[in-house]
């Protein structure tokens, strides 16, 4: 039961301090699981590889070492290069994924448009069968002739068809009263979208952006298909790559077809690099994912309740 202080203001009960604490506890606990891996794969990025190879990973570096993040940034240049394609990928893809979608998902939503249930079934559809890898790549290598383009990197990703339902539920769930007085107003459905619904579907709009940055921040496969020139390869990819190419070194080295000492003298981690490969490619991500955590909860369960 619930008492008023001398305030007037209701005090919770015992049952709902109870309740709050184990809550808050569970909370804390979950919070620690998902958090202990990041520390122990930030503490091995820090550690030398001897030391992680010998003793395995720990919540502290052992025998402190830049070694692994020396590899990654041995040409400066090349990463930031890598940088600079995944992050201009990730800002257009996100703002023309976010608006083909809600353009997309808006029109759906409209029951005065005779069609929306026909190219929803065609939507939906495509999340059942798919073409296929083989005729995927002959559309964009020959049919579309974007091999070795960016246009291959940016295209594969810049329409979900999971992304479009949240976008619909949300806009679905906005009165139609508004958008009523919206046209008596004189405003188009190009103005409409924009002005009236656009700024009511802030959650939908920062969910779906968070899911359509993270797809092209952690693209490295549609890199693998269809780019050739390292100059165009973007983070993840040119990363995976560095990854291969130390294990391929150290393959040649256990085959006695390299000199141990042209190896050594490269300074090659594995494990390390890894994990300071890992603090390097989710950095960003981790600073960006607070601003929009807000909107990212609101979105995410759009449709869970109805009222």
């Amino acid at each position: 039961m619930s008492a008023k202080n001398h305030l007037g203001k209701v005090k919770p009960g015992k049952d709902v301090i109870a309740l709050n604490i184990i809550a808050y506890t569970f909370c804390t606990l979950m919070a620690l699981v998902c958090l202990v891996p990041f520390i122990m794969v930030l503490s091995g990025s820090f550690s030398s590889e001897t030391a992680v190879t010998a003793n395995g990973f720990s919540l502290l570096p052992q025998d402190f070492s830049l070694e692994a993040y020396k590899t990654v940034f041995r040409d400066p240049m090349t990463v930031v290069r890598a940088y600079a394609t995944t992050i201009i990928l990730t800002i257009v893809g996100t703002v023309l994924g976010l608006l083909l979608q809600t353009m997309t998902a808006y029109v759906l939503s409209r029951k005065d448009f005779e069609w929306r249930n026909f190219f929803s079934f065609f939507y939906y559809f495509t999340t059942l069968f798919s073409g296929g890898l083989v005729p995927t790549y002959i559309l964009y290598t020959q049919t579309l002739d974007l091999q070795d383009s960016y246009l291959a990197l940016l295209l594969p990703l810049l329409f979900s068809v999971y992304n479009l339902l949240i976008m619909k539920s949300y806009i679905s769930a906005i009165p139609d009263s508004l958008i009523d007085a919206a046209k008596i107003d004189g405003c188009g459905e190009v103005r409409t979208l924009f002005q009236v619904i656009m700024p009511l579907i802030k959650p939908a709009l920062a969910t779906v952006g968070l899911f359509i940055a993270l797809a092209y921040w952690n693209d490295w496969y549609n890199a693998m298909l269809y780019i050739k020139s390292d100059t165009k390869y973007p983070l993840q990819y040119f990363l995976y790559q560095q990854v291969n190419n130390i294990e391929a070194y150290k393959r040649l080295l256990a085959s006695n077809l390299v000199s141990a000492d042209v190896v050594s003298s490269m300074s090659l981690p594995t494990q390390t690099l890894k994990m300071a490969l890992t603090i390097v490619v989710t950095g960003p991500i981790i600073l960006a994912f607070p601003f929009v955590q807000r909107y990212f909860v609101q979105g995410i369960t759009i449709g869970a309740v109805k009222g």
